[in-house]
């Protein structure tokens, strides 16, 4: 049970609503609106009977030692599973990249293959290239638009397949159903990474997904101001997660934690804003002789786009698009013109940011010729047209650097 009062006639509340009300346990709050920071290393028992019955069994929301985590960390875990119909729970990370680490690490083993989505974000390749190698674990890309034909990629020692929808660079949307049906055919795990478009946008579980990953630092917290990451598994898939997540010592910060917290009471509507402001701007860019092409998936024409009208209850404000030739040089004087764009990684905050992205450095297989270099935006929560009138301004630069 959370706090939420459900309606008589026990009508499934909403996602905006369940982002209000969800994991705020009168327990935790204590009579308040929101959970207290609870930070904790030791915690004490009443006698040595007690200690040994509060350490036997699952320990998951219950006080055991601070590394298992306090009411402010479940309270967190608990409102993002309840935003994943057929969900069992999730596990809170001090970062996204270690959030994927460890979903990973809970599905494989030495001698194992992972098929990995070649328009996976470059830490996660990275933890492919790199720890997982060394763990005798090898890795094939596969195409971002695949779809069912995942199958015939599927070999004796493939035991997951990772999926990242829409990509981070390029934004393919990829067919979740259909690699999911064909890889739990085999008995694969599938992972997806779902943050760009949260819960909220694409319930991943209800998708087929086993396990659905979220760099909480985005959209989740909201502000810029803290690192956190989440793994919510399905009921088959959990155990494994949890005791993997214990066994490498995994935990988020309670402080952290409460940061994530507030900041999911507002993300519904900050996203709604988000999505509105970046697909306007998305299309006033398409219509500038400027611009080459505009990768955002909820504008026609570009790859997935008809899975993400499919699927999709919204879009969310991170998009790309390619210049219409110029090199670095001018590329780099669009950015630096602008004033109301930061510079910086990372996206899902209050704030604005542009970085020039280069994705065929981050890429497996072939990529189509591009015009010229691209550009990523995030889109914040500024006004639509200051933004426009501050691309222009960055666009003329471009101009006056070929």
């Amino acid at each position: 049970m959370t706090g939420a009062v459900m309606p008589e006639d026990d009508q499934p509340l909403s996602p905006a609503t369940r982002v209000v009300q969800a994991g705020r346990r009168p327990e935790w709050t204590g009579g308040v609106v929101n959970p207290p920071v609870w930070r904790a290393s030791t915690i004490l028992y009443d006698s040595v009977a007690d200690l040994r019955a509060r350490g036997a069994g699952d320990t998951h929301h219950r006080l055991f030692y601070g590394r298992r985590g306090t009411p402010t960390q479940w309270s967190l875990a608990d409102a993002l599973t309840e935003l994943e119909p057929g969900a069992h729970a999730t596990f809170l990370y001090p970062s996204g990249v270690a959030a994927i680490a460890a979903a990973l690490l809970s599905v494989l083993s030495p001698g194992d293959e992972l098929l990995l989505v070649d328009s996976a974000y470059d830490p996660t390749r990275s933890l492919a290239s790199g720890l997982l190698q060394r763990l005798g674990i090898t890795t094939r890309f596969y195409d971002p638009t695949i779809g069912g034909g995942i199958a015939e990629l599927i070999g004796e020692r493939t035991r997951a397949v990772f999926l990242e929808s829409p990509g981070s660079l390029t934004f393919e949307v990829q067919d979740v159903p259909a690699i999911c049906a064909a890889a739990r055919a085999r008995g694969c795990a599938t992972l997806l990474d779902n943050t760009w478009a949260t819960p909220l946008l694409f319930p991943a579980l209800a998708h087929g997904v086993d396990l659905a990953i979220l760099a909480c630092t985005k959209y989740v917290v909201g502000h810029s101001d803290a690192m956190l990451g989440s793994v919510t598994a399905t009921p088959e898939r959990w155990t494994a997660l949890r005791d993997t997540s214990f066994q490498l010592g995994q935990v988020a910060s309670p402080d952290d934690c409460w940061l994530g917290s507030r900041g999911l009471r507002t993300m519904a509507i900050r996203l709604a804003q988000h999505g509105t402001s970046a697909l306007t701007i998305a299309q006033w860019l398409q219509g500038r002789p400027e611009v080459a092409d505009v990768l955002h998936p909820a504008l026609p024409g570009g790859p997935g786009h008809a899975l993400f009208v499919r699927d999709f209850n919204g879009a969310a404000g991170l998009f790309a698009f390619t210049l219409a030739g110029g090199g670095e040089e001018a590329r780099a004087a669009l950015i630096d013109t602008l004033a109301l764009f930061g510079i910086g990684y990372s996206w899902g905050g209050f704030e604005s940011l542009a970085i020039p992205i280069d994705p065929d450095r981050h890429r497996a297989l072939p990529q189509p010729a591009r015009a010229g270099p691209m550009v990523r935006l995030q889109i914040g929560l500024e006004d639509a047209d200051d933004l426009i009138a501050d691309l222009a301004r960055g666009l003329a630069a471009w101009r006056e650097a070929l």
